[in-house]
């Protein structure tokens, strides 16, 4: 997510959101999306055929209803949710990353410790029947490293721990929180095994779901000098042979920031990009990019290396695909990096290119993105682009494994890494 965006967007989806609440009508029969997506080797693949996408991030969905905690099938905001799909899939959104989250009474999908809201699945359910019928795939991620609608904050509460920067760090080690794990498994087990009420098919039957996402933007600030990310990627290795134990059908990746020195980019955080990407569990790698951020700042160019670097690191070090999930500078400018980046991104061969975030109405005037905003026209263009390629023959080029990543250093690590910990807002 986009460090320093308020909780007033949460606020303003409770006072908007259910204005246009109908019935929720049957979804036509079959879906446009066919077929799981998959990995060949260094790219995506359907059906056999490679696969190239463009995407975006609507996080809040899950909340397009009533604002009270009572949801039923006359309290989704059909109307809202339909629209909201129509739209991207006008602007060429073809993967689509969104929250299945939140421990809040308000669309919480689990309030209290082993407690699922039926309601607020339903909800998600009818997503899920809208993006099949718009032919948009879905990427869920399943839990919260920040604040935001409760977060592992919530789950160390549950505990009897502390949440909070400075006690996070417990969450992923069993010996400090032993009862973490096992909550995050049953949610896990209870969504990936729901079956649709509109669609009859359960989650992890479900072709229109890309993948999972085991959590936005985990870090490890405990991390000690060596560890390089033993911990996360304990905790990575476990959560990600569950989810296959469970769902043979769809991928698993982590939403990780990236964090990692060696490029130059932010300060490490405990989520080094290439010992995390390495899990045998983990079918692509993603990272969330900011480059006008207080303590990542960078240039045009230096963003172009630093994204040279990573879909290298990831095709010719881990063998894996590459997305770029979260990106965005602030609106002057927007079109001229948004076109650079992408082209750079196409040259370097990423796999699935996508920007944060397409909002439905315009509440976040940092990052947020509506329809008509002139830089969709680069956005478009890269669809286009990226649709063209699909459909090939996936090649199997040689994989090195070198014990260092080849890619170049971008800049100097930042002076100010200890401001980023804190630079985050925790809102989204």
């Amino acid at each position: 997510m986009r460090h320093g965006l308020s909780v007033l967007l949460a606020s303003v989806a409770i006072m908007t959101a259910g204005a246009a609440c109908t019935s929720a009508p049957e979804p036509a029969p079959g879906s446009v999306v066919k077929g799981f997506v998959g990995r060949c080797g260094t790219q995506f693949c359907v059906d056999g055929k490679t696969f190239y996408f463009a995407g975006s991030n609507t996080y809040d969905m899950f909340t397009f209803g009533t604002w009270s905690d009572d949801i039923d099938a006359r309290s989704i905001d059909t109307k809202r949710i339909d629209g909201h799909f129509a739209r991207l899939q006008r602007d060429g959104v073809s993967v689509l990353r969104l929250w299945m989250f939140s421990h809040e009474a308000w669309h919480g999908f689990e309030p209290a410790k082993g407690v699922f809201n039926e309601s607020q699945f339903v909800l998600f359910d009818y997503i899920i029947a809208s993006a099949g019928r718009h032919g948009i795939r879905l990427l869920p991620v399943l839990e919260n490293y920040w604040t935001a609608y409760g977060g592992i904050d919530a789950r160390l509460r549950w505990e009897g721990l502390p949440g909070g920067d400075e006690h996070r760090g417990a969450f992923f080690d069993a010996t400090r929180c032993s009862g973490c794990s096992a909550q995050y498994k049953a949610y896990v087990q209870h969504a990936l095994t729901r079956v649709n009420t509109y669609t009859g098919v359960a989650y992890r039957d479900d072709p229109v779901i890309l993948g999972w996402d085991l959590m936005n933007e985990p870090r490890y600030e405990d991390e000690e000098p060596g560890e390089s990310g033993a911990v996360i990627r304990s905790w990575v290795d476990e959560m990600g042979a569950f989810v296959k134990s469970i769902d043979h059908n769809h991928m698993v990746t982590i939403g990780l920031e990236g964090n990692d020195p060696r490029y130059g980019f932010g300060c490490g955080h405990g989520n080094p990009f290439i010992e995390i990407y390495r899990s045998p569990y983990i079918d692509f790698t993603s990272t969330h990019v900011y480059p006008m951020g207080d303590a990542t700042k960078m240039t045009l160019t230096q963003m172009k290396a630093l994204m040279r670097g990573m879909v290298h690191d990831s095709h010719n070090v881990l063998g894996k695909p590459f997305y770029l999930a979260e990106f965005n500078v602030d609106p002057p400018g927007r079109a001229h990096w948004w076109a650079g980046v992408f082209a750079e991104l196409e040259r370097s061969g990423a796999n699935g290119i996508g920007f944060w975030w397409y909002q439905d109405r315009e509440v976040d005037a940092e990052t947020g993105v509506v329809e008509g905003a002139p830089e969709l026209a680069a956005f478009r263009a890269l669809s286009e682009r990226q649709a063209a390629k699909s459909g090939g023959t996936p090649t199997s080029p040689e994989v090195s494994a070198p014990a260092t990543p080849a890619a170049a250093v971008v800049q100097q690590p930042p002076t100010n890494c200890p401001e980023q910990a804190n630079a985050a807002d925790e809102s989204q």
